[in-house]
């Protein structure tokens, strides 16, 4: 099997000994317990996950290029005289922003469970309060590209098609609210980044998401 040198898991010891809650520590002994099973049927086990603090940085500077080409995009369609926020109430922003950010976990979870065993009780939620981060798992297998379309899917519902209708319509808020959006799922990108990368010859692999960590682990035989 071949397997990237620079593909590897979260290597950050603090986030990795974090205080688990006990909703946490009981996902977790489950995973640990399918994972003792399917290495004793032969499987390797491959960690492909992503640092909170590592996923934060990275979503600083995707911010860049992404106001860029929105922005960018947005006077080429509309020109600078459709640059107005008179109709943009900062509260009512802010609290849409945070709807968002819980919807997000949603839209994780909605893909998931249409792909998994037993559907929505193959879910659950938790929230890092160390980072401030929600986050949303599933607990039983997937294939590659079935995790793939759940770790992506609040990218392009929740920050793609948003920037584009506020290009289209004209809509500084809605394209600000879309580039937010679509930044937030910078530890997804990394994660589908890292997931795109791992190269193996394996003739049976399996996706499994981490029950405390962002990103997967590989079972492959």
């Amino acid at each position: 099997m071949k397997k990237e040198k620079s593909v590897q898991g979260n290597t950050d010891a603090k986030e990795k000994s974090r205080a688990l809650t006990p909703a946490e520590e009981r996902r977790l002994r489950a995973f640990e317990e399918l994972a003792d099973r399917m290495t004793a049927r032969g499987f390797r086990r491959v960690e492909l996950t992503v640092g909170i603090v590592k996923a934060n940085l990275f979503a600083v500077l995707l911010l860049i290029p992404l106001l860029l080409a929105g922005v960018g995009l947005f006077l080429l369609k509309n020109g600078a005289a459709g640059v107005s926020f008179r109709r943009l109430n900062p509260l009512l922003f802010l609290v849409m922003l945070f709807v968002l950010i819980v919807v997000h976990e949603l839209i994780h979870g909605l893909t998931w469970a249409v792909f998994a065993e037993h559907h929505w009780a193959d879910i659950e939620f938790g929230f890092m309060k160390q980072y401030l981060t929600p986050y949303c798992t599933c607990r039983v297998p997937l294939t590659k590209g079935q995790y793939i379309v759940g770790a992506l899917m609040p990218l392009f519902l929740l920050g793609v098609l948003p920037m584009l209708a506020g290009i289209l319509l004209g809509s500084m808020s809605t394209l600000f609210m879309g580039i937010i959006m679509a930044d937030s799922a910078a530890g997804d990108i990394l994660i589908v980044w890292k997931i795109l990368r791992y190269r193996s010859d394996a003739g049976s692999v399996v996706y499994i998401d981490h029950p405390t960590q962002a990103g997967g682990v590989i079972f492959e035989k």
